[in-house]
C-alpha cells in the first residue's frame, strides 16, 4: 500500500513540473503576438551579417547597421525585445518558414519577388551596379564581355542574370559567372584579380569602395534598379501591418532620416519626413 501511495505521490508531481513548466511565460514571438502584451513579444530580425551598410558586424563585435538599427528602434518603440539573427542567404526562406526568424530585413530586395513574401512599402531606392578595380578599364556593361562576374548567390543581382532574368542577355556576353556564399569572399577575390567584375547593390559598393581605400575599386556603370522593403512570411500580414506601423513612425519623428544620413544612404531612401504616402495596402497591390 505504500509502494502504491509513493508511486501515485510521485506522479501527481511530476504532472505537477510539466504543467508548471508549460505555463510558464517564457517569452513569446512577434509572429505570435503581435497585439499582445509587448512583455512576451521577441522580434527576431533575419539578416546577412557580411551585408555593411545595412547589416554587419563592427569592430567591437556587435551586429549593427542601417536596417539593424531601424528594427531595433522599431522595438523601442513597441518595447519588444529584440534579436538580431544572421542567416544564410541561401537559406533565408527555409529559416522564415520554421520561425526562426520573423522577418527579413537587410536591404532585401521586393524587384523579382513580389508574390513570395508580405512586403511593406519600399524604403530604399536600389541599384544594381558594376563594381570593379580602378584599373580594370571596365566602365559599362558592354565591357563585362568576356570579363569573369561575380554575384553573391541567392540575392538580386543573381536573380536577374539567371534564365529568365531581367540581365540574362548581359550575363550571357560574360566569360564566367561565379556565384559566391557572401561578398566578402569576391571583394578578395576581386582584389586579387581572380575576377573582373562584381554586380552589387549600390549601397554596398559605395561601402566598399569606401572602406577599403581610395583608388582600389570603382563603381563602373549601373545595370538594374530596384527597391527595399521588408519581407515577411506568406500570410503573416498582421506582423507586417505593425512594423510598418513602427517603420513609418520613424519617418515621422526623424529617426529614418538620422539613420540615413549616418550610414550615408540619404541619396538612396525613399521616405521623407512629412511626405509618406500610402501604406500596407499599397504593399499588397504589389504583389
Amino acid at each position: 500500500m505504500k509502494k502504491i501511495f509513493a508511486l501515485t505521490l510521485a506522479a501527481v508531481m511530476m504532472l505537477t513540473m510539466f504543467t508548471a513548466c508549460g505555463s510558464k511565460d517564457d517569452g513569446g514571438d512577434a509572429s505570435g503576438d503581435a497585439a499582445g502584451d509587448a512583455s512576451t513579444v521577441t522580434f527576431k530580425v533575419g539578416f546577412d551579417a557580411e551585408y555593411p551598410p545595412y547589416g554587419y558586424m563592427d569592430d567591437e563585435g556587435n551586429y549593427t547597421g542601417f536596417d539593424l538599427e531601424m528594427a531595433q528602434a522599431v522595438c523601442e518603440y513597441y518595447g519588444w525585445e529584440y534579436e538580431a539573427v544572421p542567416i544564410d542567404w541561401n537559406a533565408k526562406d527555409m529559416e522564415l518558414d520554421s520561425g526562426a526568424i520573423d522577418c527579413i530585413w537587410n536591404g532585401f530586395t521586393i524587384t523579382g519577388r513580389e508574390d513570395e513574401y508580405e512586403w511593406t512599402i519600399p524604403y530604399v531606392d536600389n541599384s544594381q551596379v558594376i563594381l570593379t578595380a580602378a584599373d580594370s578599364g571596365i566602365q559599362t556593361a558592354e565591357d563585362l564581355a568576356g570579363k569573369n562576374v561575380g554575384v553573391q548567390a541567392a540575392s538580386s543581382a543573381d536573380t536577374l542574370v539567371q534564365p529568365g532574368g531581367d540581365l540574362e542577355a548581359l550575363a550571357g556576353t560574360f566569360g564566367e559567372l561565379i556565384s559566391f556564399k557572401d561578398y566578402n569572399t569576391a571583394f578578395v577575390e576581386l582584389q586579387s584579380g581572380s575576377i573582373d567584375a562584381v554586380i552589387i547593390d549600390i549601397g554596398v559598393a559605395k561601402y566598399q569602395v569606401e572602406e577599403r581605400g581610395e583608388g582600389k575599386f570603382v563603381i563602373a556603370d549601373t545595370v538594374a534598379t530596384e527597391q527595399y522593403a521588408i519581407g515577411f512570411k506568406k500570410g503573416n500580414t498582421e506582423l507586417r501591418d505593425k512594423v510598418q506601423e513602427g517603420l513609418l513612425k520613424l519617418v515621422a519623428d526623424g529617426t529614418f532620416a538620422e539613420l540615413a544620413e549616418k550610414y550615408e544612404l540619404t541619396d538612396f531612401v525613399c521616405l521623407a519626413q512629412g511626405e509618406v504616402t500610402g501604406g500596407a495596402n499599397d504593399a499588397e497591390e504589389t504583389e
